[in-house]
């Protein structure tokens, strides 16, 4: 179709350019992400994950240093004396520092010897506190973090098809099922330790992916009801094509914020930063070839997205 042809037949819709036809690629999309998906559960259930201390269980010592600590040069010289896979961070003040150590690292002499190694950059550390944290409790978090991401997507998944239709919400739940399984499936093929802040991450992608997908179903249904003379699959092409420009300003503008907690935001949240950048990558091109595709797939017409007139009449019969 000419660009002539397209500004006359889609005169007065407010396109930003000249439209987008996405649902003629549509197909290309679905056997990426099958690809893609298949390949990330071949290396779930083959290389496992890479748990992290708040999963398997460690030993956690808390220590107090007499001047503000160098977070990079305790690490450093924790990995010089053969102790890696160290969790460092700050409790409260910079002087206060937590030391996580894997189960096979802790043993009773352990505060002694990272009291000695410490010594190193600070003659007057002192150590707080050496607790261990058993594998019970790992398993507890691992569950619960199971539990919280399948609840989020059972209530989201309501919550779509309540205010939209059963097929935007399965569409909507499919696509965040397919960047949660994308983002753990680079975790494991990287083999990217994965802690708390990792879950928060995830939760994060699937709220973000769902606002995505939202905007795109609102000015889905905004068209069906304004749009009359043309099909299905266009009225979704001239949404998504007005959507697009505020889909990309708000993808870019966010990956540059998570781009900069990678780089400078260090190992405590490294995992939390990367789960972001791949999660809100993929949620962006989800919420168009898989989101809306499936639901346009699933049958999406206009009557379905038209307010019931004897639901309206009810209603005005009320008052």
């Amino acid at each position: 179709m000419s660009s002539i042809k397209q500004k006359h037949e889609y005169k007065g819709v407010g396109l930003p350019f000249n439209l987008v036809h996405f649902m003629q690629y549509r197909k290309w999309g679905y056997l990426f992400s099958i690809l893609l998906t298949v390949t990330c559960f071949f290396f779930i259930f083959t290389k496992g994950f890479n748990w992290g201390l708040d999963f398997t269980g460690g030993v956690v010592i808390d220590t107090h240093f007499s001047h503000p600590a160098d977070l990079d040069k305790v690490r450093a010289t924790l990995n010089q004396n053969g102790i890696e896979s160290a969790l460092v961070q700050t409790t409260g003040s910079t002087s206060d520092v937590m030391i996580r150590l894997p189960a096979a690292a802790g043993d009773a002499q352990i505060g002694a010897k990272i009291k000695e190694i410490m010594t190193a950059l600070d003659a007057d550390i002192a150590i707080k506190s050496v607790e261990f944290v058993g594998p019970n409790v790992g398993d507890e978090l691992a569950q619960s973090a199971v539990y919280a991401t399948l609840a989020t997507l059972v209530l989201l998944l309501g919550y779509v098809a309540l205010r939209f239709e059963w097929r935007l919400g399965t569409g909507g739940v499919l696509a965040l099922a397919h960047d949660v399984i994308v983002t753990l499936g680079i975790f494991s093929f990287l083999q990217i330790e994965m802690d708390l802040t990792f879950v928060a991450a995830i939760l994060s992608v699937v709220g973000y992916s769902l606002n995505d997908s939202i905007v795109v179903f609102d000015r889905v249904r905004e068209n069906f009801r304004k749009i009359r003379r043309l099909e299905s699959d266009e009225i979704i092409n001239i949404s998504l094509t007005q959507t697009l420009s505020r889909t990309m300003m708000t993808s870019v503008t966010t990956l540059f914020v998570v781009i900069a907690l990678l780089i400078f935001g260090g190992p405590t949240i490294y995992s939390f930063s990367l789960a972001l950048l791949i999660g809100i990558a993929f949620g962006t091109y989800s919420s168009i070839f898989v989101a809306i595709s499936i639901a346009y797939d699933l049958g999406l017409k206009r009557e379905h997205m038209q307010v019931k007139v004897a639901e309206k009449e009810d209603f005005e019969e009320g008052f």
